[in-house]
């Protein structure tokens, strides 16, 4: 009978414990959503159009195949209008299911690397002869919160 009396305390404990914590979980007024990775851009003078080639033939290709792969969801090409010689002008802007969708990035990088510049040492090249025509300014990666 003590036995018994020990399981079912035991149950409604974790009955309870389990119960505050859903509890809890719904008293955030948001849901995780999409990660977000953006690199903020700025071209040399007079290299805008020249980088925007760029972005429409390697750049999107590299971003297509990680879809297809299903290493992203989406991305993007923002144009802004610097305030100072070194703000950027464009953003680049890639979406992630979640932030276990970064886990082995580097292998999944390199293999796009592969599929679309033919190998990893191409494509450090490319990054290289980039660097006449644009500077990296720098990135930050986010999560979204949508709002219940």
């Amino acid at each position: 009978m003590k036995i018994e009396n020990g399981i079912a305390a035991l149950a409604a404990f974790l009955g309870l414990a389990l119960t505050s914590v859903v509890a809890v979980a719904d008293e955030h007024p948001f849901t995780e959503g999409t990660v977000v990775r953006v690199s903020a851009i700025r071209t040399e003078y007079g290299k805008f159009d020249e980088y925007m080639k760029f972005l429409d033939t390697t750049w999107k290709a590299t971003q297509e195949a990680a879809k297809k792969a299903g290493y992203s969801t989406g991305y993007k090409v923002v144009s802004v209008e610097p305030r100072g010689e070194n703000d950027p002008d464009i953003y680049l802007v890639v979406y992630y299911k979640n932030w276990a969708a970064l886990d082995g990035a580097t292998a999944k990088g390199d293999a796009i690397s592969t599929e679309v510049n033919g190998s990893v040492a191409a494509a450090n090249k490319g990054a290289v002869d980039r660097g006449k025509i644009r500077r990296v300014l720098g990135s930050w990666t986010g999560q979204q919160l949508d709002l219940k």
